[in-house]
């Protein structure tokens, strides 16, 4: 990515918010939230189901607007800004439910990603000749998440650890300075789990990354600092070791056997 385009500020954070705020009709999913994420973290955000961890999220890449606050990226001011512009602002996300063209192959996936981040594009039909500038950087993306191997295998056919795998190189074609990944470990077996964890350590390099998971083995393993909702509302925050022994959060979230 261009730096000169990056996020980043000289306070060291990536993301800030102040006070944000979002409600749907009288009810407050996210409530004067003050949110840092420091540049070259992995910062975790966990909490009970309704605790206000996706709206965030949506919030921070522009799928919702906010009711009050401010969110800053590198210390630009990106409040109600579309997902579009921040996406070209360096932010990239993944989604928890994976949307792919199940006949198109791994190749075809990322080439067309790749071909979304220039004019191109914005072109609604373009021959395969010009798909294959695109061909090397593909498989070297591929290749970063594991699946060099099967990038001539139509999409539909992958088990669901790999589809995310792929969504993951779809993100990275952005090249961004900051992921934002949804649940990454969502609906996978321990192998899956433990794939990921490696690849989410591999693409870290050089990035910042912002997750919502409920594995907290997988937090334990990934996050350098960890955000913990409820209400709508931060309930404490610092490294995993802190939070996992807070009280407030064994009650809330972990649970006694959890926690242990």
């Amino acid at each position: 990515m261009d730096p000169s385009n990056a996020p980043g500020g000289d306070s060291g954070a990536v993301i800030a918010t102040t006070g944000l705020s979002k409600s749907f009709r009288g009810f407050t999913a996210v409530d004067r939230v003050d949110l840092t994420v420091s540049e070259g973290d992995v910062h975790a955000l966990v909490g009970p189901n309704g605790a206000g961890k996706t709206t965030l999220f949506n919030l921070l890449t522009g799928f919702l607007k906010p009711s009050a606050g401010q969110i800053r990226l590198g210390g630009r001011d990106i409040t109600g800004s579309s997902p579009e512009r921040i996406a070209r602002l360096g932010v990239a996300r993944s989604f928890q439910i994976t949307n792919l063209f199940e006949q198109l192959t791994l190749q075809q996936h990322v080439e067309l990603a790749l071909m979304g981040t220039t004019k191109l594009g914005h072109r609604f039909w373009v021959s395969d000749r010009v798909l294959t500038r695109f061909r090397d950087r593909a498989g070297e993306l591929l290749d970063e998440v594991g699946l060099a191997r099967q990038r001539n295998v139509p999409a539909g056919t992958l088990a669901y650890g790999q589809k995310r795998a792929l969504e993951l190189a779809l993100a990275l074609a952005l090249d961004p300075a900051v992921l934002l990944l949804d649940e990454p470990t969502a609906g996978m077996g321990m192998e899956d789990v433990e794939r990921t964890v490696e690849l989410v350590r591999r693409i870290r390099t050089n990035r910042t990354v912002v997750l919502v998971e409920h594995n907290m083995s997988v937090v334990a393993g990934l996050a350098d600092r960890v955000t913990v909702l409820q209400f709508g509302r931060i309930l404490t925050e610092g490294r995993y070791d802190e939070v996992r022994n807070d009280p407030r959060v064994i009650e809330a979230y972990l649970g006694g056997e959890s926690a242990a």
